[in-house]
């Protein structure tokens, strides 16, 4: 399913759907479940969908979501539209990490992991999704391409926890 979701994003991204209008589409199918639920629904007719498609969206994004209706895809939509974003990530050089810390850093610090990064991954910026978790006691843990760095209290217990077991 995975490479099917970005074998359409890279469809989109081919045929320079403009971004803005994909994440507008996204949010209108996130907002108004009932939408999504009938666009997905193989009872209702295709021509329906497609009077239904023409009335809410916008032009560019209309003829893939008749396409994605016709060959049953509406289930996927979310995941190819994430899958589109990551494709323009890539494009642009623009790594992206996940940040879960107990709290928020400060922008000095961002900066100092964002320059990390980018030295590492040899990418022009690093776009960061922050979660804050209690449970890490302190520190924090940078998850970024095939790579996790875990700094939090909570890591470090079980690692020193695993070391005295051990012996």
């Amino acid at each position: 399913m995975r490479q099917t979701s970005v074998n359409y994003a890279r469809v989109l991204a081919e045929l320079s759907v403009p971004a803005d209008d994909l994440r507008n589409a996204a949010a209108m199918l996130k907002g108004t479940p009932a939408l999504k639920q009938m666009l997905e629904n193989p009872l209702i007719p295709r021509e329906q969908k497609e009077k239904v498609i023409d009335r809410v969206f916008p032009e560019s994004v209309r003829n893939f979501l008749k396409v994605a209706c016709l060959h049953e895809r509406t289930g996927q939509i979310e995941e190819i539209f994430e899958c589109y974003e990551e494709y323009l990530r890539r494009q642009d050089g623009i790594l992206r990490a996940e940040l879960t810390c107990v709290t928020p850093p400060s922008e000095e610090q961002l900066q100092g992991m964002k320059k990390y990064l980018c030295r590492r991954y040899r990418k022009n910026d690093v776009t960061f999704d922050i979660r804050e978790d209690a449970s890490l006691l302190g520190g924090f843990i940078l998850k970024a391409g095939d790579f996790e760095y875990d700094y939090s209290l909570d890591g470090r217990l079980k690692r020193l926890q695993h070391k005295l077991t051990r012996r």
